[in-house]
């Protein structure tokens, strides 16, 4: 007689996102396994709509406030609850029923709602890498305190998560993380000087939101999954090695003390990584397309180059000092992008502001939480104003 599987409750912040949307099909092929308790996004207001008459969670909330009443009219003859604001948003995550809290908000606004959720004992699947970029320190202290689980959702940290899988008690020796390299992988530094922001949102192998896409263009993004994995794994920065492999099937390895190289293989499809942090320690059965190695034929390796993309550096350097400079780093780089995607500053700009914003801003060495509030704000404007002269 077949047990009945009780159907995990899943809030999913950023429901309208890339992350969000493709969780919100892995739960549609598992109705017997979750059900969406709560979705949330920042703007798009008809998409959430959408979402919240096909899954009828229990609860929404749109943070910008501006648009609630447009969400709850459209809402009304349904018996889900609506909310606003920021605020509401941090408490949702503490609602007794859910289980799994899906952290899909991009940037800084994605710390305090996952805090909330690890206070409130939630199992946090973590998408949002800023969390851990910026307070990596307070979020493991508060992991172990309240003994909540933190499942990676990032296809690289996933995949280190799946080979260490097993291998409880056997050390490892190093990490490597592997990285498209994004669209610009084989341009010199003058043709870096003149790239656009049409360009730049044309990765090769994901879809992704736009601050994202740009990251990963400037491989920032992987020198945020850097600092990630330090806390995901408990590592010494020596321990992280970034490798790029244009191909994107192995999604990343870990080399062990005898010298054994495990490594996660795949479609660049983000529903795996997805799925296996809402069932772990199970595996369930997927539709998701299979890895053809009669296709797949030519897996290649090289160097990333730290003098082209020099984000990457700047995160090794945060990392290596610590305290909250990885939070200035990421304060800068929400504002560098955001700039670059108005016109404002050029590609290789970014660097530049970013590291100059690194020399300008406070150092702690061991921030609070309130430390990281006001280095977040003090790091935008100073980033700002950089821009301003430039």
């Amino acid at each position: 007689m077949n047990k009945e599987i009780k159907k995990k409750q899943i809030a999913i912040l950023g429901s309208t996102g890339s992350i969000g949307t493709q969780a919100l099909q892995v739960i549609e092929q598992h109705p017997e396994r979750y059900e969406v308790y709560a979705l949330t996004a920042l703007n798009k207001v008809e998409l959430l709509i959408s979402q919240a008459r096909k899954f009828q969670p229990e609860a929404v909330v749109i943070a910008n406030e501006e648009k609630y009443h447009q969400l709850k009219d459209a809402l009304a003859d349904l018996p889900i609850k609506v909310y606003a604001g920021s605020e509401a948003l941090c408490q949702i995550v503490e609602s007794q029923p859910i289980d799994i809290v899906l952290t899909a908000m991009v940037g800084y606004a994605g710390l305090k709602p996952t805090i909330n959720a690890i206070r409130a004992g939630k199992a946090v699947a973590l998408a949002n890498k800023e969390t851990l970029v910026v307070a990596g320190e307070l979020i493991n202290e508060l992991a172990q305190q309240f003994r909540t689980p933190i499942l990676p959702v990032d296809s690289e940290h996933s995949a280190v998560f799946q080979c260490l899988a097993g291998e409880i008690g056997n050390p490892i020796e190093k990490v490597i993380l592997t990285a498209s390299g994004g669209p610009f992988r084989t341009c010199s530094l003058e043709q870096l000087q003149y790239v656009t922001k049409v360009q730049a949102l044309k990765h090769p192998n994901w879809e992704m939101g736009a601050k994202i896409t740009i990251d990963s263009a400037s491989m920032m993004n992987k020198g945020f999954e850097v600092i990630e994995a330090k806390w995901l794994f408990g590592l010494q920065p020596s321990q992280i090695e970034v490798v790029v492999h244009p191909q994107s099937v192995i999604h990343s390895m870990v080399q062990f003390e005898d010298g054994s190289v495990k490594a996660q293989l795949g479609l660049p499809d983000m529903r795996l990584p997805i799925q296996y942090a809402f069932s772990y320690p199970d595996r369930v059965a997927s539709t998701f397309e299979r890895l053809d190695f009669t296709k797949c034929t030519n897996l290649t390796f090289e160097q990333p180059d730290t003098k082209r993309f020099r984000n990457l550096a700047l995160a090794y350097e945060a990392m290596y000092r610590g305290g909250n400079m990885p939070c200035i780093v990421n304060a800068a780089n929400e504002v560098v992008v955001a700039a670059f995607l108005r016109d404002h500053i050029s590609f290789l700009g970014m660097s530049d502001v970013i590291e100059r914003t690194m020399d300008a801003v406070s150092f702690i060495s061991t921030p609070t939480y309130d430390d990281y509030v006001a280095t977040d704000a003090e790091a935008r404007c100073m980033a700002t104003q950089f821009i301003h002269n430039l």
